[in-house]
């Protein structure tokens, strides 16, 4: 059973990858499960999950395309279903519809495409696939969340009787209307609506004459507002008509309601199954975003990141559009224990983290940014102390909490636990704390614990030498400027460059070696030698990356030579073939010839066709005769050879034309950029040259040039700047 506290994922930043997977999802249970990740139980489960994501994101490249899986959230009308004589209003029963009808669409495409997505159809599959609700609901509720007409025949004759009422109020009013404006009755505007009901706009005076019921009057009080009376009979017949519509409507409401209630609980699976594909989505965009993949898993315990990203930090230099360093870093039986040392600011706290994030997001199925030659195992718990965990309501100091810690460590640790640890030691006496530190460090050692530490302890660096499947590591620095270089070194400690930083930033040197003097000459020593090494390693490393580059540079020579000197072997080759034809053109050209001169001179014809059809059959017999299908793969072949040759012609046009613009671009650029005004003593070359002198004098536009050798007079336009004058 795997137990990773949620200490731990604090620690490690796991609710800041939690948020911004969230803001992938699209509906609010998503959301919530989203900002809920953590890792699972299993091993199982966990795979499970990592291939549930690879699939959603593997999707994103087949031609099926996974289907929308949004929907609107019926948490309300569950529970009203769970009420005994409760009734749900349309829009309920819209948004129920809508849930099952994305559900039965997400369970057909996944059992179409299982060989595609297994692990998605094996999700689906467990829920069950039903037509019932939504063919129910479409014969009562139309798309528009209204209670059809067609719902029941007392519905229907109902609104038909509406409807012809509705018609009869219109004539009515629209009759009283005609008939009052026609004795003058009416104010100019002839109508209004009170209380959304049609009224005649009468004069004040002609109230009496105007029969219907009073509904209201102007603020001036010249106009009042009569409904007319055969209009007031027919609303209130309307009225009654909308009554019994209602009354019908609550009842197929009701009908309709207990209807859905025996799949109250199927319709809570729909929406649970629904937000864990919408959360699977959601981290299937995380990993295209962070560029994600889902690494080998071995039974083994092993651990190798290769190009391993901190994907919080990656996105943020991304936004940022600032590059972010990889690392590289490898746990296994024969070394089971790194200890990272060196300078702070280095990124030590960042490798550890980056390890520790990254093994949690996997065991959380979520895809992480590592080359795909990585490889990685599950732990059953990952221990961490990272940061400054000072308590203030426990009255506990930092060193204090971090004994809790290590004690809590050395309870749970065992040969499946990934401990990470910051600062090993620090918060006491460095003696005692080392010391400490150091038999802790055994103990973790013996119990065959994976784990990561940093620290600036020399002992725990020797101790790290001398014991077999512990290794030291080093976050690598110039060794001229000092600046951290963001690469994990193993095989050796890392020196703290604790002098070599302070004289760096000022401190003067007789204080450095007052404060040498005051520590043990053995540590100096050892600490010197440690920084010596790392600055070798730095030149050496330049060396490597300097020997790699120019390998790099000879094998493509290499590989352009050899392709001009296969492409030189066939030129030679078919103008070999083009000298044999001619020469055997040039033979049979001298024989007919022959043939022609001994005909001038004996006019024999019959010997002349004789020795004519020799010729031909003798060339005859060196052709090959072809069958019609071989004719045929050999017209094939000239018309894929000459197509290839057209593609290869169109390249080498579109190449030049790509290098035209870039030419004119370029001359574009240097044309509109500004030219730097020359002065005697500047150092320039012509344009495009390469030998570089010194201006002597300038006069009328010309200067003359020195180039040591000799000098020459040169227009101050054909002259660019290679070094300005050094200032004294």
């Amino acid at each position: 059973m795997i137990k990773i506290a949620a200490k731990t994922l604090i620690d490690l930043e796991f609710p800041t990858v939690c948020k911004q997977i969230s803001e992938f999802c699209i509906t609010p249970m998503g959301i919530e499960k989203a900002l809920a990740i953590t890792p699972y139980p299993t091993g199982k489960k966990t795979l499970f999950g990592l291939h549930q994501t690879n699939e959603y994101v593997d999707s994103y490249q087949q031609d099926s395309r996974i289907p929308n899986h949004g929907f609107d959230s019926i948490h309300h009308e569950i529970k009203m279903l769970g009420i005994e004589d409760a009734i749900l209003d349309t829009s309920g029963f819209h948004k129920i519809a809508g849930l099952s009808e994305t559900v039965n669409t997400q369970i057909k495409f996944f059992n179409k495409n299982q060989e595609l997505y297994p692990s998605l159809f094996e999700t689906t599959s467990e829920v069950e696939y039903t037509k019932e609700i939504v063919e129910k609901t479409g014969e009562i509720i139309n798309r528009f969340g209204e209670v059809k007409d067609e719902a029941s025949p007392t519905l229907l004759n109902t609104r038909r009787a509406m409807n012809v009422v509705k018609g009869k109020i219109n004539s009515s009013f629209n009759t009283a209307l005609s008939r009052y404006n026609e004795y003058g009755y009416l104010d100019e505007i002839r109508e209004s609506v009170v209380e959304n009901i049609r009224v005649l706009a009468v004069k004040a005076m002609y109230r009496k004459k105007v029969k219907g019921g009073i509904l209201g009057n102007s603020k001036t009080g010249s106009i009042v507002y009569i409904q007319p009376e055969a209009t007031m009979m027919h609303t209130r017949e309307l009225n009654n008509l909308q009554y019994e519509e209602q009354e019908e409507i609550k009842r197929i409401l009701r009908t309709l309601t207990n209807f859905m209630r025996p799949y109250r609980d199927l319709l809570k699976d729909y929406q649970e199954l629904l937000s864990d594909i919408d959360v699977i989505a959601a981290k299937a965009k995380y990993a295209r975003e962070i560029k994600g993949l889902l690494p080998k898993i071995t039974k083994e315990r092993e651990l190798y990141l290769k190009e391993a990203f901190h994907p919080i930090l990656l996105r943020a230099n991304n936004k940022a559009k600032e590059k972010t360093f990889p690392q590289s870093i490898e746990l296994k039986k024969d070394n089971r224990i790194i200890v990272i040392s060196g300078p702070n600011a280095g990124g030590k706290s960042i490798t550890l983290k980056t390890v520790g994030l990254l093994q949690v997001m996997l065991q959380s199925g979520i895809l992480i940014p590592v080359h795909e030659y990585s490889r990685m195992c599950f732990f059953t718990r990952i221990l961490t102390d990272i940061g400054d965990n000072q308590s203030i309501e426990n009255h506990l100091s930092t060193y204090s909490y971090r004994l809790k810690n290590m004690n809590y460590f050395l309870k749970k640790c065992d040969d499946k636990t990934l401990f990470l640890i910051d600062e090993f030691g620090t918060g006491s006496d460095p003696e005692l704390g080392g010391a400490l530190a150091e038999t802790f460090l055994e103990v973790f050692y013996e119990r065959e614990s994976f784990g990561i530490l940093t620290t600036h302890y020399t002992n725990l660096k020797m101790l790290a030498n001398e014991l077999p499947f512990m290794t030291n590591a080093n976050m690598m620095f110039d060794s001229r400027t000092l600046e951290p270089l963001f690469k994990l070194q193993l095989g050796e400690a890392g020196s703290s460059f604790t002098f070599e930083v302070a004289q760096k930033n000022g401190i003067p040197f007789s204080l450095i070696n007052r404060s040498k003097k005051k520590v043990e000459r053995g540590k100096i020593r050892f600490d010197k030698s440690i920084a010596d090494l790392q600055k070798e390693r730095s030149k050496l490393q330049k060396t490597t990356d300097s020997l790699k580059s120019k390998e790099l540079l000879t094998a493509k020579q290499k590989d352009k030579l050899e392709e001009t000197n296969t492409k030189i072997q066939q030129k030679l080759e078919s103008y070999q073939e083009l000298y044999d034809a001619n020469q055997r053109l040039i033979y049979l050209g001298q024989k007919i010839n022959d043939l022609s001169e001994k005909y001038f001179s004996n006019k024999k014809k019959k010997d002349l066709i004789g020795e004519f059809l020799k010729i031909v059959e003798i060339e005859n017999s060196k052709r090959k005769k072809e069958t019609p299908k071989e004719l045929k793969v050999k017209k094939v072949k000239e018309k894929k050879i000459l197509q290839e040759a057209e593609a290869k012609v169109q390249v080498i046009r579109e190449r030049k034309k790509e290098e035209k613009k870039k030419i004119a671009v370029k001359e574009q650029h240097e044309a509109n950029k500004p030219k730097a005004i020359l002065k005697i003593g500047d150092r320039v070359r012509l344009e495009n040259g390469k030998s570089i002198g010194t201006i002597d004098t300038i006069e009328k536009g010309k200067a003359v040039v020195n180039y040591g050798m000799f000098t020459t007079s040169v227009s101050m336009d054909q002259l660019e700047l290679v070094q300005a004058m050094k200032k004294k």
